[in-house]
């Protein structure tokens, strides 16, 4: 993890990671865009990791704390939302109000509720499934929609569908969004293992809380801020579940 500093010690001007930060940095200068950074900075810093996954967790971190110039900027979403799929028609829920970390039936994670309805929309087309069940448009009970005479919508708005054959097509569209909710009871430990050091990254609920050296120091990083973070679910669910790391279950 490297930083680029330019005049200001609060903001620096570049946040990245690299394996070799000299070859990074002669890199920058092949890019005239990034170059003319580079001439902006003043001097560069940087921070171990033990591996790949720390080293994404900490830049995520540091973009989002510092703001750096020229970083794309992360922030926490106060419109950060999903869908929740019940029996009945999907329903737009937000991180604000629910723990997308335990709640059940929820698919995708959106910036918005527009972009939410936007995507809902084009797994109804794909799959012909119907607006007016869905909730997109207003339902005439017992007639079909317009969408319906157009041959896009397979009828569960007038009978020719049973809504729970409807509803399961929706399902199964919607299956690769679907979010995990966190597996474990509480904190646990994950252990990477680099070729000089040794990290224990201390996540809850997705929630990435720091590294440590060793287990020992875990209940230092115990504390569990508000909310949910989505760079960190996208960083750690996958590795997290793949087999190829150490998790130990950390107990009060």
């Amino acid at each position: 993890m490297y930083l680029f500093h330019g005049d200001s010690d609060a903001m620096p001007l570049y946040i990245g990671k690299s394996v070799n930060i000299r070859s990074r940095v002669l890199s920058h200068l092949r890019n005239p865009d990034e170059a003319a950074m580079l001439r902006q900075a003043r001097r560069i810093s940087w921070q171990p990791a033990a591996g790949e996954l720390g080293a994404l967790l900490l830049e995520a971190r540091l973009i989002k704390e510092m703001q750096p110039l020229f970083n794309k900027r992360l922030r926490r979403n106060k419109q950060l939302c999903s869908l929740q799929l019940n029996d009945d028609r999907p329903l737009v829920v937000y991180a604000r109000e629910v723990n997308f970390a335990l709640k059940e039936n929820l698919f995708g994670l959106f910036a918005n509720r527009r972009t939410a309805l936007e995507a809902l929309k084009s797994v109804a087309d794909e799959q012909k499934l119907c607006y007016s069940v869905m909730g997109l448009e207003p339902l005439n009970r017992g007639r079909a929609c317009f969408r319906s005479s157009l041959g896009r919508c397979a009828g569960a708005c007038c009978g020719r569908e049973a809504l729970t054959e409807h509803n399961q097509r929706l399902r199964d569209a919607m299956a690769h969004l679907q979010l995990v909710c966190w597996p474990w009871p509480g904190a646990v430990a994950l252990e990477e293992k680099g070729e000089t050091m040794t990290q224990f990254h201390i996540v809850n609920n997705w929630l990435w809380l720091g590294a440590v050296a060793s287990l020992t120091e875990a209940s230092t990083l115990t504390q569990l801020p508000d909310g949910f973070d989505q760079d960190g679910y996208k960083i750690l669910c996958r590795p997290m579940l793949s087999g190829k790391f150490t998790i130990h279950e950390l107990f009060d």
